[in-house]
């Protein structure tokens, strides 16, 4: 099941746990607006290429819509408006006031030199900059995109509004952006991760992870696990796998992996192949990469007795029934990840208000908030007598929904 029906159904779920109106649950499933451009650039060759950039605008009833730009030769436009509308109810889970978008360039990043990504952010900034802003949408790095990214949006999106550096998250620090920032979505994770420990009477220290993805994500969410004791016995990315019953060296491989970019030849454990990570012998599994990992085909053979998704759907809907039905313990990707959006919102208000916070404040707002979150999450699924994913969602619906009907939606 791709991304966009996986989605669609976990909402009309939430939707008919809720009892919203038919006409309204319509409304909340079709986005606000689809924007496509046609960016055409001079190649340093001195040919002219052009690449299609879009944006898909979900919702905006509870503020200014925000979501990344990604840039990927296959960005799939049905994948972008899953997780355009994911975004909507994840900031509604984090009860931040933003609604959802998502967006990119069909292009190959790693096939341009770095003044043709510029001159193409910058034409693709002057195709959308009337319908971005710091009160109406605002774009965040995503696959392929970086920081510097958003400082050329900021820049060329500033010669139309003035200087705005609200605009976009995830900027340099130089620029505006927050302390706190990288590391963010990889913490939210680790403090998602504790509370629902806590539920069963458990703690990091001492328990057993498995870890897929080693990037930006994956990687801080394995430091901050070995810091609190807890043991990573395993993690992939695209350039192989390892294991170590013991517990892996998270320091040494991460030194490892910034001077060889691979893990490949990393001393502290063993290779293992990278299909076998995902039904590793562990107690908490962590999927940080691709969507559709968790699938009917490896669903039955996972070990772990908890999965928190730190990557976007990487449990496909038959995975999630025949894992319920083992007693897995899923935390859904729309609350455990979206420590990187709230730290996004800490900086776009920094930047709103010119007053720039300490590191220690934007962590310890963070974990106030993925908290609060899980809090909400747990009475919803009492109310309902549902698990994690419908508490989660039917709580972001039911926000949504409110803040739609509150507006009058139907004037």
């Amino acid at each position: 099941m791709n991304a966009l029906a996986a989605t669609n159904r976990n909402f009309l779920n939430a939707s008919r746990i809720l009892g919203l109106d038919s006409k309204l649950e319509k409304s909340l499933l079709i986005p606000f607006r689809e924007i496509k451009v046609e960016c055409t650039i001079p190649k340093d060759d001195g040919t002219l290429a052009s690449y299609v950039g879009f944006r898909i605008q979900h919702d905006n009833a509870r503020g200014p819509m925000k979501g990344g730009i990604r840039y990927h030769p296959e960005v799939d436009p049905d994948e972008v408006n899953a997780l355009a509308q994911l975004m909507t109810w994840k900031t509604a889970v984090a009860n931040i006031p933003y609604g959802g978008a998502k967006g990119g360039i069909g292009c190959n990043p790693r096939e341009l030199s770095i003044s043709e990504q510029e001159r193409l952010t910058r034409v693709f900034t002057q195709r959308i900059h009337d319908l971005i802003g710091i009160h109406r949408d605002v774009p965040a790095p995503d696959m392929g995109t970086n920081a510097q990214t958003m400082a050329w949006i900021l820049d060329e999106y500033s010669k139309f509004h003035g200087h705005s550096p609200a605009v976009v998250t995830g900027k340099p620090i130089d620029l505006g952006g927050s302390l706190g920032r990288e590391a963010a979505t990889g913490l939210g994770v680790v403090f998602a991760t504790e509370a629902l420990l806590a539920e069963y009477g458990k703690s990091i220290s001492n328990l057993k992870f498995v870890i897929q993805g080693f990037g930006n994500v994956g990687s801080w969410a394995a430091r901050f696990i070995h810091e609190r004791g807890g043991k990573v016995v395993a993690v992939s990315d695209i350039t192989g796998a390892i294991k170590n019953p013991d517990g892996i060296d998270i320091p040494a491989l991460m030194r490892h992996k910034d001077a060889h970019e691979s893990l490949k030849e990393f001393q502290g454990g063993d290779v293992i192949d990278p299909k076998d990570l995902l039904v590793h012998e562990c107690d908490v599994l962590i999927p940080c990469a691709l969507g559709g990992v968790l699938n009917k085909e490896n669903a039955a053979d996972v070990k772990a007795k908890f999965i928190i998704e730190a990557a976007n759907h990487p449990t496909d809907p038959e995975a999630d029934e025949i894992l319920s039905k083992k007693g897995v313990v899923i935390l859904p990707d729309i609350y455990a990840n979206s420590g990187g959006v709230t730290v996004s919102y800490f900086e776009w208000v920094q930047n709103i208000q010119g007053f720039m916070w300490e590191e220690e404040k934007v962590n310890r707002e963070l974990n106030r908030y993925m908290r609060k979150a899980f809090v909400d999450i747990k009475g919803m699924c009492q109310t309902h007598g549902c698990n994690l994913r419908m508490g989660a969602f039917t709580l972001g619906v039911n926000r949504v929904a409110r803040a739609t009907l509150l507006r009058g939606w139907e004037a």
